[in-house]
């Protein structure tokens, strides 16, 4: 029976992500305007950040719907088809669980931050302008 219930998701997901990615392009807002030099300092301080993901996951796509929105240009690493990222997360945060956002400090600690909702909390308040609607 729970072969069966593998499949059967696995067949769900089959057909459901190529949709859900289709929605994700047509979807996705539009990024925030910002001026020459503030962009380039948000730019600069996405270095500083990766994205781990699986590129169907309805959670994963929240958050690059949100970072597309505050336009943000972070790294994303797919840690569902490339085993090295999946070991990294795994490694560093713990676990191999999706979204999770990796910020690297200055002082040279990292933060593994999971769920969607604390990623896109944490992304708005670091990089939201304080005149726009949340």
């Amino acid at each position: 029976m729970r072969l069966v219930l593998r499949y059967f998701f696995r067949g769900v997901r089959l057909v459901l992500s190529p949709v859900m990615l289709i929605a994700e392009k047509l979807s996705t807002p539009q990024s925030i305007a910002r001026p020459a030099e503030e962009q380039a300092r948000v730019d600069e301080g996405c270095r500083q950040l990766a994205l781990y993901q699986f590129r169907s996951c309805p959670f994963c796509i929240k958050v690059r719907k949100e970072m597309a929105r505050l336009g943000l240009k972070i790294e994303v690493r797919d840690a569902q088809l490339d085993p090295d990222r999946r070991r990294e997360l795994e490694a560093g945060g713990g676990k191999v669980k999706v979204p999770c956002l990796l910020i690297a400090h200055d002082d040279g600690g990292e933060e593994w931050l999971y769920e969607s909702d604390a990623i896109n909390a944490w992304l708005h308040r670091r990089f939201g302008h304080s005149d726009q609607a949340a």
